[in-house]
């Protein structure tokens, strides 16, 4: 080679690996996060949704590097925090919402200012968990307890987290179902409430995950009728409603963790990858399930199949039953 077509290569050569440094600062992903999570529930501490996010928080900080801190902003069936979330303009606040959040909250109330056809970026599926439906301990179990839900027609009342959520509409849906049941509709702030309400008697049934009021049943205060589909794994002991007489009544509450729609890309995808690794791992999927959930850990894609599925499920008991928010 000769002397300048060599220095003419070294010259080239020194200028690609001089630039490749910067060539490689420009097209490499931002960082996320770079501050401590919000990650807001619209629940009372000590609800379902609550014991969801706090399992997450935890495996998702460590993950992460940086603190996942849980708000509590409960009302309006989680509606308040989801609206938050949706208006959320800082890519460092996130939210854990429940099935009705997603699929029937603007069915009932179309003024409701955030839509989640629009307003959300969807995440992943957490956990689900079928529901029992449960009633006072002095009531009779099983096909023995519609024959007394019958009689007593709306003098019985039923309670739920609130207008919307899949414990009303289930209940809805179950009424259909059975003849002659008509209970009126309590709703409460959070399940807890709905246990006070049912230990005194304000209300005589209600649809709640199992691991909610399995102390109180195995205490002698609370029974559980059935649970919505087959057996399940978190309370084995307890027999399906179809035992009771109750055919085709498959049921689940889920949560999901989701984002303002504006989400920047390097955070959608940063939790694409960390969030199913944390709720699939042992020490958080041991965690959740001792508080009565299932952990799945979707993808965003998984979450989305099942918000236009249940989505549909729910117009349909919806103009069944003419539920409206008042």
């Amino acid at each position: 080679m000769k002397r300048s077509t060599f220095t003419r290569a070294l010259a080239a050569s020194a200028v690609l690996a001089g630039g490749a440094p910067l060539a490689w600062a420009q097209t490499a992903a931002p960082r996320w996060p770079t501050r401590p999570l919000r990650l807001l529930v619209g629940f009372p501490a000590g609800s379902t949704p609550d014991n969801s996010a706090r399992a997450l928080a935890d495996g998702l900080a460590s993950a992460l590097g940086q603190p996942v801190i849980v708000e509590n902003r409960a009302g309006a069936s989680g509606n308040i925090a989801a609206d938050l979330v949706a208006k959320a303009g800082d890519d460092h606040t996130l939210g854990v919402v429940i099935n009705g959040n997603l699929t029937s909250a603007k069915m009932l109330n179309p003024a409701l200012p955030c839509d989640p056809a629009r307003d959300f970026s969807l995440l992943s599926l957490l956990t689900t968990a079928p529901l029992a439906l449960v009633a006072p301990a002095d009531l009779p179990a099983g096909a023995a307890f519609f024959q007394a839900a019958g009689q007593a027609g709306d003098r019985w009342n039923y309670g739920s987290v609130g207008v919307g959520s899949v414990a009303h509409l289930g209940m809805e849906l179950l009424k259909s179902k059975v003849p002659g049941l008509k209970p009126v509709h309590v709703p409460f702030q959070g399940n807890p409430a709905v246990v006070t309400g049912l230990l005194g008697g304000q209300v005589q049934m209600a649809l709640m995950p199992p691991g909610l009021v399995l102390q109180h049943v195995k205490a002698g205060k609370l029974r559980i009728i059935g649970l919505t589909g087959g057996r399940s794994t978190l309370a084995p002991e307890v027999p399906p409603l179809a035992e009771a007489g109750v055919r085709d009544f498959n049921l689940e509450v889920w949560t999901a963790l989701v984002g303002p729609a504006g989400l920047s890309k390097a955070a959608q995808q940063r939790l694409a990858a960390e969030v199913p690794r944390v709720v699939r791992s042992p020490e958080v999927r041991q965690r959740l399930f001792v508080q009565g959930w299932n952990a799945v850990g979707s993808s965003p894609e998984g979450l989305r199949q099942r918000v236009g599925t249940e989505a549909a499920s729910m117009r349909a008991i919806i103009q069944a039953a003419g539920v409206k928010v008042e």
